[in-house]
C-alpha cells in the first residue's frame, strides 16, 4: 500500500484523473449500479502509462542516461514512449509483428524507436532482453514489476474516492499487474470491496496459475483482446492476485465483441478488446454479482487503442451475435419476378437488404431453381423470427448461414 501511495504522489498532475461516472443505461441492463472508470481517455489511450511513468520516475540518473527497452503489444509501449520522451530518456520498444498498425504508429509518434519482432509477446520480449544486453539499456517489464504494479494501483485509489459506498470492482487481467495493483489498493483500504478479475477464455493464464498454485505457460492463441493476451502470469504479480482477488472469470470472443458494441452504441465510448472485457463479464452474468441486485460496481474500461479495420469486423460480428445482422440462403424458382416477390416479402417486414449473391450450381440447387444468399440488417432476434416464419409460410426453403 505504501508503494501505491508513493506512486500516486509521483503521478499527481502527470496522468489524467479519469472520470468514473454512473451509467444509467448499463445499470438498467445489468440490474446493478454501474460506474465506468474510463482509462481509455488517458493521453496514450490506456492505463499503462501509470505504471510506465512510476517505473521511469524511479530510474537513477545513470539508468536514465542509458535509456530503456520495453516489449509490448502496444499500450505499455505507448506509455513508455510518451513519458520517456517527456523525461528526455531514449526508448526502444519491441512489438510483435501482428501488433495493430494504430499502436505501432502511435508508439513511433510518441518518440520511441520501434522494432517489430516475433509472432507474439514472448518472442518480442526475448528480443527486448537481447537488446538490453547488447545496448546496455534498462528493461521495463509491462506487468511483472513492483513499481509498474504500484502505478496501476493508483486507479484503485481513485475509484474508492469517486464511488461512495463502492461494493465491487471488475478488472481485466493479462499478466496481473493492473488487477494486482488495484486489488492491493482497494483491499488495504476496505477489505469488504469485492475484487473480480476477467480474462479471455483463449488465454486464461491467471486462472490456470491459481489452479496450479504457480504461474504456468499456456499455448499461444489469438484473441481480439490482444492487450490481455498473456501466456504466463507474472511471478511478482501472481502472489498479489492470489492474496487479494476474490474471483476470476473468463469471457469468449463474441461476448467481448458484444461489449465493445454496447459501449460504442450506448455509452459513446470506444474500447479495445481488453478494455471491454470487464463489462463483458458483467453483461453476460459471468460473475458472482449475477446473484445480487443493486450492487455498486466499478467497471474498468482499461484501453481504447483499437485498429479501425478490426473495429469494423468487431462491429459486424457483434451485430451478428445480437441478431441484428443475418445471412440467409433462400431457394426460389429461377423465373422472372421470383426475386421481386421475395424482396417484397422482406420489405413488408421492414428488414433491410445489405448484400445478395445468386448461385445456380451449388448448395444442392435443383435445375430450374436458384439459391440466393441475402445479408440483411434487422432490429433484433424478434424481427428475425418473424421474417423466418413468414418465409416458411410463403413456401420458401431457407437456412441460416453461420
Amino acid at each position: 500500500m505504501e508503494d501505491v501511495l508513493a506512486a500516486r504522489e509521483r503521478l499527481r498532475d502527470e496522468v489524467y484523473y479519469t472520470p468514473c461516472a454512473r451509467s444509467e443505461m448499463l445499470s438498467k441492463l445489468t440490474g446493478q449500479q454501474v460506474y465506468l472508470k474510463l482509462e481509455n481517455l488517458q493521453m496514450t489511450g490506456s492505463f499503462k502509462e501509470r505504471g510506465a511513468l512510476n517505473r521511469l520516475a524511479l530510474l537513477t540518473k545513470e539508468e536514465a542516461g542509458r535509456g530503456v527497452v520495453a516489449a509490448s503489444a502496444g499500450n505499455h509501449a505507448q506509455g513508455v514512449a510518451y513519458h520517456a520522451t517527456r523525461r528526455g530518456v531514449r526508448s526502444i520498444i519491441v512489438m510483435p509483428l501482428a501488433t495493430p498498425l494504430v499502436k505501432v504508429t502511435a508508439t513511433k509518434d510518441f518518440g520511441a524507436e520501434v522494432v517489430l519482432h516475433g509472432a507474439n509477446y514472448d518472442e518480442a520480449c526475448a528480443e527486448a532482453t537481447r537488446l538490453c544486453e547488447s545496448e546496455g539499456m534498462v528493461f521495463l517489464h509491462p506487468f511483472d514489476d513492483a513499481a509498474v504494479m504500484a502505478g496501476q494501483g493508483t486507479i484503485g485509489l481513485e475509484m474508492m474516492e469517486q464511488i461512495a459506498g463502492l461494493e465491487a470492482v471488475i478488472v481485466p487481467i493479462g499478466g496481473g499487474g493492473l488487477i494486482g495493483g488495484i486489488a492491493c489498493a482497494i483491499k488495504e483500504t476496505n477489505p469488504e470491496v469485492r475484487v473480480i478479475g476477467v480474462q479471455t477464455a483463449r488465454l486464461p493464464s491467471m486462472v490456470e496459475a491459481i489452479a496450479a498454485g504457480a504461474p504456468v505457460t499456456l499455448e499461444a492463441s489469438t484473441t481480439i483482446a490482444d492487450g490481455i493476451a498473456v501466456r504466463r502470469a507474472g511471478a511478482i504479480t501472481f502472489p498479489v492476485v492470489e492474496k487479494y482477488v476474490d474471483e476470476i472469470v473468463t469471457v469468449d470472443e463474441d461476448e467481448i465483441a458484444s461489449a465493445i458494441l454496447v459501449l460504442l452504441e450506448r455509452e459513446k465510448t470506444l474500447a479495445e478488446g481488453a478494455g471491454a472485457a470487464a463489462l463483458s463479464a458483467l453483461l453476460q452474468g459471468k460473475t458472482s454479482l449475477a446473484n445480487r441486485r443493486g450492487v455498486k460496481v466499478g467497471v474498468l474500461v482499461c484501453g481504447g487503442n483499437i485498429d479501425v479495420t478490426l473495429l469494423a469486423r468487431i462491429i459486424e460480428r457483434g451485430l451478428v451475435q445480437d441478431g441484428r445482422m443475418i445471412l440467409l440462403r433462400i431457394h426460389l424458382l429461377d423465373k422472372p419476378g421470383a426475386l421481386a416477390e421475395l424482396t417484397r416479402l422482406i420489405a413488408r417486414h421492414r428488414v433491410n437488404i445489405v448484400n445478395t449473391l445468386y448461385n445456380r450450381a451449388y448448395y444442392g440447387v435443383n435445375l430450374g431453381d436458384t439459391a440466393i444468399d441475402i445479408t440483411m440488417e434487422t432490429r433484433g432476434r424478434e424481427q428475425v423470427a418473424e421474417l423466418l416464419t413468414a418465409l416458411t409460410e410463403a413456401g420458401y426453403r431457407h437456412s441460416r448461414v453461420e
